[in-house]
């Protein structure tokens, strides 16, 4: 009965361990080594939260150089980021999330919606001009895990 025991916990072990390395590879064989994430964003009281997140996601990985991360804005939360209303804050992060190649994806719905131009935005954004929930859409068939946090 006792050897029963050690030889399932054994062959358990050995089943865990398999596992975990083909899930730790299956986002890195078609990738290269890189996890595809797009975080999506429509609340408005949620753009700082998010904004964070997005910032603890490239840090926990070890930087853009490991991560490719798009964020799709859309409805009351593109708001935050009109120049002319966006707080330091802000404008921070969105520049250096720009310079780290973070996709800045605005809705083209909204902007019509809200009366607003590319030039409009802080610099660093892309229109999504099928509308957010379709680049999120396109996203997710190339690979990317949706986020919304």
């Amino acid at each position: 009965m006792n050897r029963r025991n050690i030889l399932w916990s054994a062959v358990s072990a050995l089943g865990a361990a398999l596992g975990a390395s083909r899930a730790k590879a299956a986002p890195e064989a078609g990738t290269g080594g890189k996890l595809k994430v797009v975080y999506h964003l429509s609340d408005a009281e949620k753009v700082h939260f998010v904004l964070g997140n997005i910032q603890n996601h490239i840090d926990g990985v070890g930087g853009p150089d490991h991560v490719t991360i798009a964020l799709v804005i859309h409805g009351p939360a593109l708001k935050a980021f009109h120049w002319a209303q966006a707080n330091p804050d802000i404008s921070k992060r969105v520049g250096d999330f720009s310079k780290d190649g973070v996709e800045l994806a605005a809705c083209g719905n909204t902007m019509k919606a809200q009366n607003v131009t590319l030039t409009d935005l802080l610099p660093g954004f892309v229109s999504a001009e099928k509308g957010g929930v379709v680049r999120l859409a396109e996203l997710q068939s190339q690979g990317y895990l949706y986020l919304r946090p």
